[in-house]
Parts: C-alpha cells; sequence; structure tokens
C-alpha cells in the first residue's frame, strides 16, 4: 500500500493535540482530517471513509469508548482505531483493546511512539488488503475449480485428469503421500460434472477397520451372521448403489478380501456376510493408496488383478514440498476457516511466517498445514500471525530456537539469514529477562532499559509479550 493513500482522521477536542499530531505524521504523507468530537466525526466519515484514525477517550458529548463501540457494531468496514487515553488509564486502554481498538497511547507520548504506533497500524491495514484480496481469489478458485487449491503445475495436472475422468464410470486410484488430500480429490471426481454426482458418495477407510469387520462393512451381513449380528445391515455397496464408493488406503485390505472386492468389480453384485442371495450394485469406485502397490504385490501382499482393475486411471497428487508455490494460498485459507470455526479474529499472515511455512518440507503435507494453521490462529497474540504462532514441534526447520545463556552472561542467538528476524528474537529474550529481573514490574524494566514506559509497552506488544506483562497493573515503586 503506498503511504500517499491512507486516509487519517483524527479526533480529539484539543486544538494543540490535533495539531501537534498532524504535524508529526505530516512527514508520511496521510491525508488527514480532524473532528473536534464524535459526532463531527461521524459526520466526516459519511464524506469519506478514514482507514485510520487517531480517538481521544475524553470527548464532549459520546466518548470515545462508546464511539469505538458505535463503529464495531457499524455495517460497512471501520477504519483501524489508535485510542488515546491519559496518564495513568492503562485499564481503560485495555478496556479500548477489547472493544476492538488496534492500539493505544497514553498522554503525554512521544511523537516517535505516534510515529511507530501508526507506522504499524498502516502496515497491518496493507496487509488485510492483501489478505481480502487473497480471499477473493480463493472464492474465485473455488468456484472455478472446485476445493482443490493451487496453481502449481502439479495440480493443474490433477484438476485436468478430474475434468475428464468425471464424465466416465471409469474405476479411479488415487495415489499420494498421507495427508496430501486424496479424499477430497474422490469428492471432486464425483461431484465434478459426473453423472453420478446426485447419488451418495460413501468412504471407507480399509486401514482404520479390523480385517474380521471390514467384509461386513463393505458387503453387509445377515442376521445370525456372527456373534453380534442381531439383525440384517446394508454394506457400503449397497448405500453407495447409484453413487460412489471410496476406498481408501486399498493396500491395506487382507487377501480375503481382496479376492471378494474382485468378485464384486467383475460381477456388479454382491452377498451379504451369511447369506446366499446375489445383489446387483451400480457403484463406481474410487480407491486411494500411500503403498507402492506394485512393491506390495511382489511381496505377495496385494493381488495384481485386482490392482490392474482398480487403475483403469491413476491420479498422482504431488507432495506439498514439491509445490510450495501453493502454501501460502492454502496457508491463507485455512487460516480464515480456522478463525470462523473456532470464533476469533482473522489475522493477516506476516511475511515471516510465510517465508517459514514455505521453506518447511511438510511430511504430513497439506493435512500437517492445515493443523499448524489451526494452531497459529487459536494461540496468535498480535495483530498477524507471525513464525513464533507457528508449532516448534516436529522438524527443526519450523522450531522457533530458543537463545541460550553463553556461560558469561551474555545471549547466543541462532543465525538464521534473516537480520530483522534474529533482532527480534533477541529483543524479545533480552527484555524478557530484564522483566524477570524485576519481577514483571514494567517501570523499573523501563528505567533499566533506558526507555518510556510507554515506549517499553509499546515494545512488548511489538513483540508478542503484552497480554503477559502490560495487561495487568503493576505496583509502583
Amino acid at each position: 500500500m503506498k503511504k500517499q493513500s491512507l486516509r487519517l482522521l483524527i479526533v480529539d477536542d484539543e486544538e494543540a493535540a490535533r495539531y501537534g499530531m498532524r504535524r508529526a505524521l505530516s512527514t508520511f504523507g496521510y491525508e488527514v482530517s480532524e473532528a473536534e468530537s464524535a459526532e463531527v466525526a461521524r459526520a466526516l466519515m459519511k464524506q469519506q471513509a478514514p482507514d485510520l484514525m487517531l480517538l481521544d477517550v475524553n470527548l464532549p458529548g459520546l466518548s470515545g469508548l462508546d464511539f469505538l463501540r458505535e463503529l464495531q457494531t457499524a455495517d460497512s468496514g471501520s477504519p483501524l482505531v489508535i485510542i488515546i487515553t491519559a496518564h495513568g488509564s492503562e485499564r481503560l486502554a485495555v478496556e479500548a483493546v477489547k472493544a476492538g481498538a488496534y492500539d493505544y497511547l497514553a498522554k503525554p507520548f512521544e511523537l516517535d511512539d505516534l510515529r511507530l504506533v501508526v507506522k504499524n497500524a498502516a502496515e497491518t491495514l496493507s496487509l488485510r488488503r492483501e489478505n481480502l484480496s487473497l480471499r477473493q481469489r480463493i472464492e474465485t478458485e473455488k468456484a472455478q475449480r472446485g476445493a482443490l487449491l493451487g496453481n502449481s503445475a502439479g495440480m493443474q495436472r490433477v484438476r485436468d485428469i478430474i475434468e475428464k475422468v468425471a464424465e466416465t464410470d471409469a474405476t479411479v486410484l488415487v495415489r499420494g503421500e498421507s495427508g496430501t488430500g486424496k479424499e477430497l480429490v474422490a469428492r471432486e471426481i464425483h461431484e465434478r460434472n459426473s453423472v453420478r454426482s446426485e447419488g451418495a458418495f460413501v468412504a471407507v477407510n480399509c486401514a482404520a477397520l479390523p480385517s474380521e469387520l471390514i467384509e461386513s462393512e463393505l458387503f453387509g451381513h445377515e442376521k445370525g451372521a456372527f456373534t453380534g449380528a442381531a439383525a440384517r445391515r446394508q454394506g457400503k455397496f449397497e448405500q453407495a448403489n447409484g453413487g460412489t464408493l471410496f476406498l481408501d488406503e486399498i493396500g491395506d485390505m487382507s487377501a480375503n478380501v481382496q479376492a471378494k472386492l474382485l468378485r464384486a468389480l467383475e460381477e456388479r453384485q454382491i452377498e451379504r456376510l451369511g447369506g446366499n442371495e446375489s445383489i446387483p450394485v451400480d457403484v463406481r469406485i474410487v480407491s486411494a493408496t500411500h503403498r507402492p502397490l506394485e512393491q506390495e504385490i511382489g511381496n505377495g501382499n496385494f493381488r495384481a488383478d485386482l490392482f490392474y482393475r482398480l487403475q483403469v486411471v491413476t491420479i498422482e497428487i504431488p507432495p506439498l514440498r514439491d509445490r510450495r508455490e501453493d502454501i501460502p494460498l492454502l496457508a491463507e485459507t485455512f487460516a480464515t476457516a480456522a478463525a470462523e470455526k473456532f470464533n476469533l479474529p482473522e489475522r493477516p499472515i506476516a511475511q515471516n511466517a510465510l517465508r517459514r511455512l514455505v521453506e518447511y518440507n511438510w511430511p504430513g503435507n497439506v493435512r500437517e498445514l492445515k493443523n499448524a494453521m489451526d494452531r497459529a490462529v487459536i494461540l496468535a497474540e498480535g495483530s498477524e500471525l507471525s513464525a513464533r504462532d507457528l508449532p516448534s514441534e516436529g522438524s527443526s526447520e519450523l522450531r522457533t530456537t530458543d537463545v541460550s545463556d553463553d556461560g558469561a552472561g551474555g545471549l547466543q542467538v541462532p543465525f538464521t539469514a534473516d537480520f530483522r528476524e534474529d533482532r527480534r528474537e533477541f529483543e524479545r529474550r533480552y527484555i524478557s529477562r530484564c522483566l524477570e529481573h524485576t519481577q514483571g514490574n514494567v517501570t523499573r524494566a523501563a528505567e533499566i532499559l533506558g526507555m518510556h514506559r510507554q515506549s517499553l509497552q509499546h515494545k512488548l506488544r511489538q513483540l508478542g509479550l503484552g497480554r503477559r506483562y502490560v495487561s495487568v497493573g503493576e505496583e509502583e515503586g
């Protein structure tokens, strides 16, 4: 976002305060408007919608806090609000942040703090706009391409095959590592231009069922067929009649069930367990596996004739590490879905987090990425999802390495070839140790660090430490 495109509204009943803020921010080139009350600000907003608002709490008439709450309930998009409080009103500021303010400043504040807060807010607005553009692209791609997101060559090949095979009744074998989305591909085959899309899509995980139960699960059973069979039960073949039967992890199927499945595919009819009646079935079979079935055939674990029956058409799903260009789109999709699922605020993904996501090898593929984004959305504290919000377990490529003592009272910082990230990590550890020394007293820590108390509070929020140290009162003296 270009700086000149940002519209800023200063709402303060003190003319001198408005002048000072306008002058301090003049070098940024923002379009600045002023209002001496919430009522005047409301009228100005009808003429031009501001992107950012500096809002004083103490206003004549409607208070700044009440005006903030009004803005948050408005139907149209409200500006990002930085609340301005009187000295010693930290608890009021915390209330404002909970009510939806982006940040706060307490009078009297340093002009450098004002510039920094506004600069950070402008960057957040830019990320949100990029995020909105990305969400619009997600919806467009879903409408055009279904649920299989991604522009990589590998995913385009998958979609091309799906488009061709969906209109036929051919048996399909989907191959790929665990977590690549094999069931999602099967559902796309069933739903995209398929004559069976009106029928049922029935999925069976062959690896999740004991071998003694899989036969009953697939073909059903008659009453008394075995101990506990108290009534006749339809199997998955009958449930999927007229639709699609998805057999996941087909390589885990026992030899006995493989033989019965082959017969069902050849004769298009089944027999329930414990019964003698042949039941015709009209199903399309889509199977999936992460196992190398050719090797399983060589080892005597899988029937070659069944393999050739199942792989009339084969779709290979590339692992996530081979389509890294799709990771930002997938991560944003999962983050947006997680925010909605857990009723949490949507946050854009910071560049340091995207870089780490793209560089990680994702052995668990798309499923692992989804779980990582769920966790990040739940645990995030800042205005965006940053690298510190990502999981630390698993591969060292995704782990946030701790900074340790070097034995001489100094701090060792891991080298990541990213100066800004290393500096941020050093600041977090250094300031955390200082606060531990002062037992969490921010005022004393600021004195030791040679900073203004408000500057330290802002720094704590920047570093993701604000919830721990800023939102609680502390003993003075």
